[in-house]
């Protein structure tokens, strides 16, 4: 497994590009398995999540092509509906060919999906929400198993938002016959570029972005153009990078909005913040960042994949800092590795107390996750001396050329091929 040998103790300086949001791209590629001709997706990123949905559709029988950040996917010739395990395994996203196939093909077998270990992520409002719709579904052999003799609309209202359900549903609703109304719907940025992704298709969708959403059912959905809107994880990793390194970074091809919860617990902790013009923003750290105190929270809340990050800064804060994780219930995997690196971390349930120290001190760390892995090299660049982060392959999963992207804003990381 490779891991990233990192000299920390140096402020990051430079303009860095953001990419394309690895969450808005899982599902908008699923939605090609809608159309009749070939889609096309611009500002892809290439990561391995990415790779792994589109080897997903190509096991359905969509052809793809793919040249840089652009991915073209060409689903008129489906020969399966089966996802196998081998593939879903890797991923929770895979789920999201579920409401597409029934939607189009009246049948799907998906298997049970995996991920990250942050916490239990169940499927039962996607099930409920395809079963009033008309879908037969059961479980059998670690499979989801679903039929319909063709989707009508109908009324669902999620028993809190999730944003996979939300998808899979808005997918579904597209080719179902009739008005579809999700309420409680998820607001994440990701929710309305898929709305808009779906839109340029032909689909009649209304009210994304916000509670509740209105789809009218059409005949058919149609190739076309989209391009996938910026990651506003990484957005946020890069503004905490600056943050936590005491540097200056121009970040590009950012959306503001997207980020305003991150950034305005940024400017608390005495970190500057500005939103410039052309997406860009601008982040300069401080010699004394003050303490915090942060709830997790849904879209347009503080977002649960911040919560790591913000977690390395605060550990060199003036003072006690507390985040509580109201999200998933096993989140806090990064803790016992930040300790390693001297940062003072108290948990008890749902919340970490963090008592700022003066420096990290480098050590060799294991990522769990991927949020837990950006958080530890966010720890290991401001810390003294050499930290080496083991497992990133999860990193890989959610972040495009991070250490190349670092290196050139002044950063001593490299990859280290090999090894545990």
């Amino acid at each position: 497994m490779d891991k990233f040998v990192i000299q920390g103790g140096i402020p990051l300086k430079g303009e860095v590009k953001i990419s394309g949001s690895k969450n808005a791209a899982l599902p908008i590629l699923c939605s090609s398995l809608l159309a009749d001709d070939p889609c096309t997706f611009e500002n892809v990123p290439n990561l391995n999540d990415i790779s792994t949905i589109i080897k997903v559709l190509e096991v359905l029988g969509v052809k793809s092509a793919k040249k840089g950040n652009k991915v073209i996917l060409d689903p008129s010739k489906i020969n399966s509906y089966e996802a196998p395990y081998d593939l879903v395994k890797t991923m929770r996203a895979s789920i999201l060919v579920l409401g597409p196939l029934l939607a189009k093909y009246k049948k799907a077998k998906v298997s049970l999906p995996g991920g990250c270990a942050i916490g239990v992520r169940l499927i039962d409002q996607h099930i409920k929400g395809l079963e009033k719709m008309g879908a037969n579904i059961e479980m059998s052999h670690g499979y989801v198993m679903a039929s319909t003799k063709g989707l009508k609309g109908a009324h669902i209202v999620f028993d809190m938002p999730t944003v996979g359900g939300t998808e899979n549903i808005m997918m579904a609703a597209c080719l179902a016959k009739g008005k579809t109304i999700i309420e409680q719907a998820a607001k994440e940025p990701e929710i309305i570029d898929l709305a808009n992704a779906l839109k340029k298709m032909g689909a009649n969708i209304e009210g994304a972005g916000g509670s509740t959403i209105t789809i009218e059912g059409v005949k058919k959905l149609s190739g076309s153009t989209h391009s996938i809107i910026p990651d506003r994880i990484e957005t946020g990793t890069f503004m905490a990078a600056a943050a936590i390194t005491r540097g200056k970074l121009l970040i590009k091809n950012a959306c503001f909005e997207h980020v305003r919860s991150i950034a305005e617990k940024f400017k608390a902790m005495g970190i500057t913040i500005e939103e410039k013009a052309d997406d860009t923003i601008l982040v300069e750290g401080t010699s004394r960042i003050k303490p915090i105190d942060i709830d997790t929270a849904p879209y347009p809340g503080f977002p649960t994949d911040m919560q790591a990050q913000i977690m390395a800064i605060a550990s060199i804060a003036d003072g006690v800092s507390t985040i509580t994780e109201t999200i998933f219930e096993n989140r806090f995997m990064h803790v016992p590795e930040l300790i390693r690196m001297g940062a003072h971390l108290t948990e008890k349930g749902r919340t970490v107390t963090v008592r700022g120290v003066k420096r990290l001190q480098g050590a060799s760390v294991i990522a769990t996750d991927l949020r837990a892995s950006a958080s530890l090299i966010l720890a290991g660049l401001s810390a003294e001396g050499t930290t080496e982060v083991r497992r990133i392959y999860h990193l890989d999963r959610g972040y495009e050329a991070m250490e190349k992207k670092l290196c050139k804003l002044g950063a001593k990381i490299k990859r280290v091929r090999g090894g545990l």
